[in-house]
């Protein structure tokens, strides 16, 4: 213990350690060489009076929220209610504002246009990538594998499979009459 003191006095600026009061372990703070002792008093005594007044005001402000959550409760106003009155504000200004001229306007949906084409593009090209991806490839093979397998095929079609449709033929679907219009009936 006794060499722990040793050091914090041979050591000024050391940190102290956990639990350690930083003023006690360092000892009272030394006046800057430009200020006096008596101007140092004087912030020191500042420095206690706005930290007091930061934390009354604080307090104030903790309590205003409290009176005014109280009313807004009172009052039936709930966080939805205020957003909808804030959205309709705003919604009228900007309507309302001679300020939007239609340059301003164009220049804006000009400028969604490229950023949906920016973002489409990139979609694009990040579909291309999964596309190329190894992973894909194996999937896209596994489903053409399935395909394959689930599409009946003439070779490989059974003839009690009621499911299966029948084998390609080059006969015409309605038959025709054997006997054509100019041949003369034999008798």
């Amino acid at each position: 213990m006794e060499d722990a003191q040793i050091g914090a006095q041979e050591h000024p600026d050391s940190v102290p350690e956990e639990g350690e009061d930083a003023m006690t372990s360092v000892g009272p703070p030394s006046c800057p060489p430009a200020m006096t002792e008596e101007e140092h008093q004087e912030l020191q005594e500042k420095l206690i009076k706005v930290e007091d007044e930061i934390l009354t005001l604080s307090q104030v402000l903790a309590a205003k929220e409290k009176q005014l959550a109280e009313i807004k409760r009172k009052l039936g106003i709930t966080p939805l209610n205020e957003l909808k009155q804030n959205f309709t504000k705003t919604w009228q200004e900007v309507t309302t504002s001679t300020a939007r001229t239609s340059e301003t306007l164009s220049q804006a949906g000009l400028k969604a246009t490229a950023a949906f084409s920016n973002m489409g593009s990139a979609i694009t090209r990040k579909f291309e990538d999964v596309r190329n991806a190894p992973t894909f490839k194996t999937f896209e093979g596994r489903v053409e594998t399935l395909k394959t397998k689930m599409t009946p095929s003439a070779s490989t079609s059974d003839p009690d499979d009621q499911y299966s449709s029948p084998p390609p033929t080059d006969e015409p679907l309605h038959p025709q009459p054997l006997d054509s219009p100019n041949d003369s009936p034999m008798h």
